[in-house]
């Protein structure tokens, strides 16, 4: 990522807060909804993957860590509070995801790029009409369950974009209190499991660049932390409309961009 121009570089910069906004603010969608615009700007999945997982190893231990601390102080105060993360449905979801996580890491490394940059601009897609139509995924049934688990765990392997499909299942399971930082950890572990394969596979982990793209990623992040409080009280439906919608104009542009 050394010969962009610079306007590039400002679109990519602009993108990565984008990113630690929606990551902030939502608890999940760091990925899912900044690598369509990523990819439109240079179209190369594994160009971007190594940064944005390594922001979200940060980003996701920092916000857990800080969940803790005002846990810690609430028990000093003389208070009985709940824990932040669901340990015992995490893991009992780690079970169901971590083979095809592992299959969805292999695909990606072996997959030409294109192919991939396809499948995520369609899984993008199947995401944002269920935003346009404020019918999300949601699962009411156990097999449905481990269903949208093994599909979110296979998609986060190739991608790191299967968070709506995971949030599904988590969001009828755990407390909402404890959603966020328990989704937190469950991408910090996800993303160590991709960050080995990187390593093995010798990908450029984009280093150099984390030097100016974290910053940009933390000032999202500080906006993401206000929005969120407000989005607990407030209706959120229409913003999700609005960027269904244009998430689906910029997949289908990539779309027909990757296979020109």
């Amino acid at each position: 990522m050394t010969d962009l121009l610079w306007y590039q570089y400002a679109l990519i910069g602009l993108i990565f807060a984008w990113s630690g906004f929606v990551r902030t603010s939502l608890g999940f969608g760091g990925a899912v909804l900044a690598l369509p615009f990523l990819l439109l700007v240079v179209n190369e999945p594994l160009l971007f993957l190594p940064i944005i997982a390594i922001q979200l190893l940060i980003f996701s231990s920092w916000i857990a860590w800080n969940g803790h601390r005002q846990l810690r102080k609430e028990e000093v105060a003389g208070a009985s509070p709940q824990s932040n993360v669901d340990w015992s449905y995490l893991l009992k979801a780690l079970k169901i995801m971590i083979i095809p996580k592992l299959i969805g890491v292999v695909g990606l490394l072996t997959l030409p790029a294109n192919v991939m940059t396809s499948i995520i601009f369609a899984i993008v897609i199947i995401y944002a009409i269920g935003y346009v139509l404020n019918k999300p995924f949601k699962s009411k049934n156990k097999y449905v369950d481990y269903v949208l688990l093994a599909l979110g765990g296979y998609v986060s392997g190739t991608s790191l974009i299967g968070a709506p499909l995971i949030v599904a299942v988590f969001a009828t399971h755990v407390a909402k209190a404890q959603l966020r930082d328990t989704l937190f950890v469950l991408w910090f572990i996800l993303v160590v499991i991709k960050m080995i394969s990187f390593l093995i596979a010798g990908v450029d982990l984009q280093l150099t660049h984390q030097l100016w793209l974290l910053p940009c990623a933390f000032v999202g992040h500080l906006v993401g932390e206000k929005a969120h409080r407000y989005m607990l009280k407030a209706d959120t439906g229409l913003f999700f409309r609005v960027l269904g919608a244009v998430l689906i104009l910029v997949s289908v542009v990539g779309l027909m961009s990757s296979q020109a």
